[in-house]
């Protein structure tokens, strides 16, 4: 009966520990700075798993529009891009992943004057 709880408990840690590890290594964005900006400006974005093996294209959306950004510079925790010509709004940050399957939406925004 010990073994059996003792690989029940392995099995849970270890699915667990695996979720962890995997959502440790989504890209997620953080903050913009300047947090305003008008085309032509660079704006940079400090984010988490970033690298160009995971993230492919980076957008601003305003949940209507989802805008390509030119990139700057990109490192695994930094992207510095140019803010596109757009009509004046708050947007957020937004990147396609390296697999193309999906677009997320980051909590952070840039406001275009």
């Amino acid at each position: 009966m010990k073994i059996g709880l003792v690989a029940t408990f392995v099995t849970i840690f270890l699915t667990g520990a695996a979720g962890l590890a995997a959502f440790q290594g989504f890209p997620r964005c953080t903050s913009v700075e300047p947090e305003t900006a008008k085309t032509g400006d660079t704006v940079t974005a400090k984010c988490e798993n970033i690298s160009k093996t995971s993230v492919s294209n980076f957008y601003l959306t305003d949940e209507k529009d989802d805008t390509k950004v030119a990139i700057a510079s990109q490192t695994d925790t930094e992207i510095k891009f140019i803010v596109p010509k757009i009509k004046a709004g708050r947007y957020h940050l937004e990147f396609l992943s390296a697999n193309k399957n999906s677009l997320v939406e980051q909590p952070v925004v840039l406001t275009v004057q």
